[in-house]
């Protein structure tokens, strides 16, 4: 059930918001913690089924490790048993099928369902547990708090991953962090909006563009059309997670819980490092604080500074999937980061603005390439057939891939992803302003909105149509 989905929107997102507001403060955290198990349910029981069991090993270990001496080894089981669960469901195959290329038919191929969120409900959890052996927080007492921390609906499926040292002054229903104003609520609306827009009018439409193309043998297709599709890849895949953040942000904002900022316009970065700074950066964050620090950070000698980030953004790639292309592409990433820590950042700061910004946003096109790809085998023939500008085979038009309001879509996305925010900072302001839009800025959420749903009802009905005939 995506946020942008019929069932959510009209269903799912009003029940709980009734249920919650009508039914005692001191009720609250469990209504929210049981639609948010539901939401978990929605997408399969074993999921949701696996999400309590680590919630309550977690919960449990929390309350244990601070009552121990000892604390690292209870901390290591705790991070293997949650790293173990999400080995299992999410890189036993790839890891099975990569031996298997080696000494074919040696290990089972297990294909289990992928539980819904899991990456980052394991990433929270596992967060939690070392703030709590480090003494940066105190355990979560109540297990419905410790709930709606780890597994809120809002930011479970697909982020931000959030600390608890930051919500924990959100989790008491009836503290007066948790009190929601009017201006409160409609800044939500104003985020759940604006998120519904990115995602449905941007984010799927140039969606349609990289379909097509990523459905197309690679060494087919004329340059000019693999450039097309993976420009359009590279837009969606910011608007796509930025829209849902967005609409994260505003779901929490209804029920009295603030979510971290989780993109600050990455394409408008200057470097590699910068761009990591600012895109989903509660996940850099996260593995800035457990594992590059605690690997030694930069306060090593270069070479091992150098290793560490090799290991971070190599596990930052395979965070992202269980495939040799994402960890291509994390590793393609260290080795730029590296270069930048070695002598490249101090080149860059000689350059002008434009051309830093420039050599930027190419490497970022040409590292999502592979990481967009079908395949790794596919992203190498993309880049291959850019780079020596291929023909491809005959009958392959601009036309037959994005019509003029793709095309026009992926150009405002260009403007849209930074530029216009750049150039009017009271726009950006207004954007993020926590309090009720004005008049202006109502008609316009409103169009949005229209639009937006427009889209969604739109991809609901085809769904329909097609399953039915």
């Amino acid at each position: 059930m995506a946020f942008s989905s019929v069932q959510f929107l009209f269903v799912f997102l009003p029940l709980s918001l009734a249920v919650y507001w009508l039914c005692p403060k001191r009720l609250r955290n469990v209504v929210l913690g049981a639609f948010s198990l539901l939401f978990f349910a929605w997408a399969g029981l074993k999921g949701a089924a696996i999400l309590v069991l680590l919630a309550c090993v977690n919960w449990l270990g929390g309350l244990w490790l601070s009552r121990v001496k000892h604390k690292r080894p209870l901390l290591a089981v705790l991070v293997l048993l949650d790293l173990a669960v999400l080995g299992g469901f999410k890189y036993a195959g790839f890891a099975a099928e990569s031996i298997n290329a080696v000494v074919p038919g040696l290990l089972p191929v297990l294909s289990p369902a992928l539980p819904l969120g899991i990456s980052f409900y394991v990433f929270t959890a596992i967060g939690y547990c070392a703030d709590v052996a480090a003494g940066r927080a105190e355990p979560e007492k109540s297990p419905f708090k410790f709930a709606v921390f780890l597994a809120f609906f809002g930011h479970g499926p697909s982020g931000p991953i959030v600390r608890y040292g930051q919500q924990a002054p959100q989790l008491d229903p009836c503290g007066e962090a948790r009190r929601v104003s009017a201006d409160r609520f409609c800044y939500g609306i104003k985020r759940l909006v604006l998120g519904l827009a990115k995602k449905a009018i941007i984010a799927d439409q140039l969606a349609l563009i990289y379909a097509k193309v990523a459905s197309v043998p690679a060494s087919t297709l004329p340059a000019p059309i693999l450039v097309l599709g993976y420009t359009a890849y590279m837009m969606q895949l910011y608007f796509d997670f930025l829209g849902y953040s967005d609409m994260a942000i505003g779901i929490g904002e209804f029920f009295g819980i603030t979510l971290p900022e989780n993109f600050n316009y990455p394409y408008l970065a200057c470097s590699v490092g910068e761009y990591w700074r600012r895109w989903h950066t509660s996940l850099s964050s996260w593995f800035r604080d457990y594992v590059y620090i605690p690997l030694g950070g930069s306060r090593c000698r270069l070479r091992r500074t150098c290793l560490n980030l090799l290991i971070v953004f190599t596990l930052t790639g395979l965070w992202h999937g269980a495939a040799w292309q994402y960890v291509v592409f994390g590793l393609v990433h260290g080795v730029i980061l590296c270069w930048e820590r070695i002598g490249g950042r101090r080149l860059l700061e000689r350059m002008p603005k434009f051309f830093r910004h420039l050599y930027t946003v190419v490497l970022l096109w040409l590292t999502l390439i592979i990481f967009g790809a079908p395949g790794l085998r596919e992203g190498l023939a993309a880049l291959k057939g850019i780079f020596t500008w291929q023909k491809g085979a005959a009958g392959y038009t601009a036309a037959a891939f994005a019509d003029t309001k793709l095309l026009l879509i992926l150009a405002a996305s260009f403007l849209l992803c930074g530029p216009v925010q750049a150039l009017f900072p009271k726009l950006k302001e207004a954007l993020y302003a926590r309090k009720a839009p004005s008049l202006a800025g109502m008609a316009g959420l409103l169009v949005l909105l229209f639009f937006g749903l427009m889209r969604v009802t739109a991809g609901t009905y085809s769904a329909f149509i097609y399953f039915q005939f």
